[in-house]
C-alpha cells in the first residue's frame, strides 16, 4: 500500500523509532520527538514484538465482506452481461437489485456496451515500393504568445484567444520518408499547396507519388481536392470513419513530432517553433533509428531501396 502524501511516517521511520524503544528510551520521549502519539508508538512496538519486522501499512479491506454477492452469483452477472444482456434483464433475472447489477458490473469492467466486444485483431501492412502510398493528416497547434501550461503546469496562466496553427504532415509508407509543414489553415486549398509541394519533395527524392490516403475531413472531400488528385494521376483512399489506425503511420509520425518537436523545449513564440521543425525533419529522416526499418532511419532504407540519397533534406 502506498503511504499517503500527508504521512508523518515512512515504514522506515516506524522501524527507527521502535528500536529506540526497544532500545531502552522511553516510550513517550521518543513519541513526542518524532511527532507521533504514545498509543499509537506501543502499537507499532506491539506488532515489532510479534515479529513484524517492516511495519509497513496493511490494507483496509475486511477479511470478510457478509454483504458482498457470492461469487456464483457474480458469475452468472458476468456470463449474462456478456451475453450483452441489459442490467435490467439480468437484474429481473437473477433476483437482485439493479443497483447491484451495476455496481458488480463496474467491478469486472462491463458496464460498458464497448468492453464486451473482443478487441479488433492488429491489421498491419506496408507497401513494397517508395511513392505507392503517402499518409497525410493534420495536427492543430495552439499559437504561442509566451510560454504555455504544458511547461509550467499553471492553467490559470493560459492565452485565451490567440488562435491555432496547422501542423500539416505526410510519410511515405514503405520508407517512412516523412515531410511537414506548419500552416495557417486546414482549407481545401492550403491542403492542397502541401500536397504539391510534398509531392516536389518527395520527387526531388526519387520518389513518385501514386496514391494518397487521408482521413474524411473537409478539405479531403471537396472538389478542389478531388479535381487535383484526378489531374496528378492520384488515386485517393480514405480512412474508415472514426478509425484513425486506418491512417496510423501518420498519425504515429504526428504523435512524435508532438513529443519530440513540439512539446520538446519552451517556445517563447510559434515562429522559433516553426523554425525548429525543419532541423527535426532533417534529423528524422537522416538520423532517427525506425523500429520498423530494421532500426535504421528513413532515408538509409530509400537509399537501399531506390539508389537514391539527398542529404539536404
Amino acid at each position: 500500500m502506498n503511504t499517503h502524501k500527508n504521512a508523518k511516517m515512512t515504514a522506515l521511520g516506524r522501524v527507527l523509532a521502535v528500536r529506540r524503544v526497544v532500545s531502552g528510551e522511553s516510550l513517550g520521549v521518543v513519541a513526542r520527538g518524532v511527532g507521533m502519539s504514545g498509543r499509537r508508538l506501543r502499537e507499532w512496538v506491539r506488532r515489532w514484538e510479534a515479529g513484524d519486522r517492516t511495519l509497513a501499512d496493511r490494507s483496509s479491506r475486511p477479511r470478510r465482506m457478509p454483504q458482498r454477492l457470492p461469487r456464483v452469483q457474480r458469475r452468472q452477472i458476468g456470463r449474462l452481461r456478456r451475453q450483452r444482456r441489459s442490467s435490467l434483464s439480468i437484474a429481473f433475472a437473477l433476483k437482485l437489485p439493479i443497483s447491484t447489477v451495476v455496481t458488480e458490473q463496474r467491478r469486472q469492467g462491463l458496464a460498458r456496451l464497448p468492453s464486451l466486444q473482443p478487441p479488433a485483431p492488429v491489421v498491419r501492412y506496408q507497401r513494397e515500393r517508395p511513392g505507392e502510398l503517402l499518409h497525410i493528416d493534420t495536427k492543430k497547434l495552439g499559437r504561442i504568445g509566451r510560454i504555455g501550461h504544458r511547461i509550467h503546469g499553471d492553467h490559470s496562466r493560459r492565452m485565451k484567444g490567440i488562435g491555432w496553427e496547422i501542423l500539416h504532415a505526410a510519410i511515405d509508407d514503405a520508407s517512412r520518408v516523412a515531410y511537414s509543414e506548419v500552416l495557417e489553415d486546414e482549407l481545401a486549398t492550403t491542403a492542397v499547396g502541401f500536397l504539391n509541394r510534398a509531392r516536389a519533395w518527395y520527387a526531388a527524392r526519387g520518389i513518385r507519388i501514386e496514391s494518397v490516403m487521408t482521413d474524411n475531413g473537409s478539405a479531403y472531400r471537396s472538389r478542389v481536392w478531388r479535381a487535383t488528385l484526378q489531374t496528378a494521376g492520384l488515386r485517393h483512399l480514405t480512412t474508415r470513419p472514426y478509425t484513425p489506425r486506418t491512417n496510423g503511420k501518420v498519425e504515429r509520425f504526428i504523435q512524435t513530432l508532438l513529443r519530440e518537436w513540439a512539446y520538446v523545449r519552451p517556445y517563447p513564440r510559434s515562429w522559433l517553433r516553426t523554425r525548429a521543425l525543419r532541423p527535426y525533419l532533417r534529423y528524422y529522416n537522416l538520423e532517427r533509428p525506425h523500429t520498423a526499418l530494421g532500426y535504421r532511419p528513413p532515408l538509409a532504407r530509400l537509399a537501399s531501396v531506390n539508389n537514391v540519397l539527398v542529404i539536404n533534406s
